[in-house]
């Protein structure tokens, strides 16, 4: 038999349909009266739930996003962020006081802030896959407004002496991948070749029309470059003895044996840790292929095309702006060995036994010039949160 709505099953239900009086009817009229009420505070606590879900809800939109007016990335730090032997990550997180500690698991490394959060700043992790993922994880976290927030990229790479010398900080124009390619061992590739190493759907070395459509080449705002460079390349720069022993073996290479300057000169990013003389003109040749003769090849590091394809794509999304994008790198070492020396003992010199000969002053260049840049954003943000400088 069907019950009516709001009555009971079981045998207090029955008892309630059957009116007993007395004593058996009392008792019949609680459990009527018990099942309502539970019914009731059921009702009444899923209202309660629903409330207090509402406003967290409501707490949660109220918390706006925090407005970041600067990015700074490094790319791989030694040990704790501040206090011991310092990383490219470690000067800026002590001089520009970066105390307020966002966790980001999803990325190599928490983020850390001023405490007005109008500067952020974190650490991608080493070569293009990580500093990718890592630049996608902070660009969709909701925590972070950065759709008009400058990126400043901040490390240390290694130098060309024929155009730099080591300590030098270098402002990037062209960004160009050294890994998307094609590769036939050199002692099997054709005679009239120049090298094996051939862009990607390409059949032979520097194979015209050029293909950046995989990620093989960027180029930044060379307005904002531009301003960048004129507001800091009166910086002084470290220089040491050390330095200046090193680069005096460099005989031939005059930009070599100058003392280290701030300049422009664009960057090859690559996951392999290249070195030598016949790979430092591969560099040349490869940076002029993909920039259509516009680029000069300055610096070698491993990140940055990761990142700016990270960037690339989050600015589709309106995450970011693309045209508020700085790379600098700074020279810890130079990518070949001195004329007369050795390609391998040149390597293990500078990274594998002694470290690299202007490691220090490196990172002291990274953080003095590109601060430059960082304090004169924040400083004019009246303007420059619309107007993108050297526009």
């Amino acid at each position: 038999m069907l019950m009516e709505r709001g009555e009971q099953s079981g045998a207090c239900g029955a008892r309630a349909r059957l009116n007993f009086p007395g004593a058996a009817g009392w008792a019949a009229a609680r459990c009527v009266l018990n099942g309502r009420l539970m019914r009731f505070l059921t009702v009444c606590a899923g209202v309660f739930v629903f409330m207090g879900g509402a406003r967290a809800m409501v707490a949660a939109e109220a918390a706006a996003p925090i407005q970041v007016k600067v990015v700074v990335l490094a790319m791989f730090e030694v040990g704790a962020d501040t206090g011991d032997v310092p990383g490219e990550f470690q000067l800026w997180a002590e001089r520009e006081k970066l105390e307020t500690v966002y966790p980001l698991p999803a990325a190599h490394h928490d983020v850390r802030a001023t405490a007005d959060g109008s500067v952020i700043a974190t650490v991608t992790g080493m070569g293009t896959a990580r500093a990718a993922a890592s630049v996608m994880a902070l660009g969709l976290d909701p925590r972070f407004d950065l759709s008009k927030a400058y990126w400043v990229v901040a490390g240390i790479a290694g130098v060309d002496p024929a155009d730099a010398s080591i300590g030098s900080a270098v402002w990037a124009e062209w960004i160009i991948d050294g890994d998307l390619a094609h590769e036939i061992d050199a002692r099997e590739m054709p005679k009239d070749w120049k090298t094996g190493y051939l862009p990607l759907r390409r059949s032979k070395p520097y194979q015209l029309p050029v293909d950046r459509s995989e990620g093989a080449g960027y180029r930044l705002n060379a307005g904002l470059v531009d301003w960048a460079y004129r507001l800091s390349k009166d910086t002084p720069l470290m220089d040491t003895e050390g330095m200046a022993k090193r680069r005096a073996l460099y005989t031939g290479f005059p930009n070599a044996q100058k003392p280290p300057v701030v300049m422009k000169g664009d960057n090859l990013a690559a996951m392999t840790y290249w070195h030598g003389k016949i790979l430092n003109q591969w560099a040349n040749d490869w940076v002029k292929y993909y920039s259509d003769g516009k680029g000069e090849y300055v610096t070698t590091a491993m990140e940055d095309t990761g990142t700016l394809q990270s960037l690339t794509w989050l600015a589709k999304a309106g995450k970011v702006d693309i045209d508020r994008v700085l790379v600098l790198r700074t020279a810890s070492n130079f990518d070949m060995q001195w004329p007369g020396g050795d390609a391998a003992e040149s390597l293990s010199g500078e990274k594998l036994e002694k470290g690299y000969s202007a490691y220090i002053p490196a990172l002291d260049a990274a953080h003095k010039v590109g601060s430059k840049v960082v304090h004169e954003l924040v400083r004019g943000w009246a303007k420059y949160e619309t107007e993108i400088p050297g526009k």
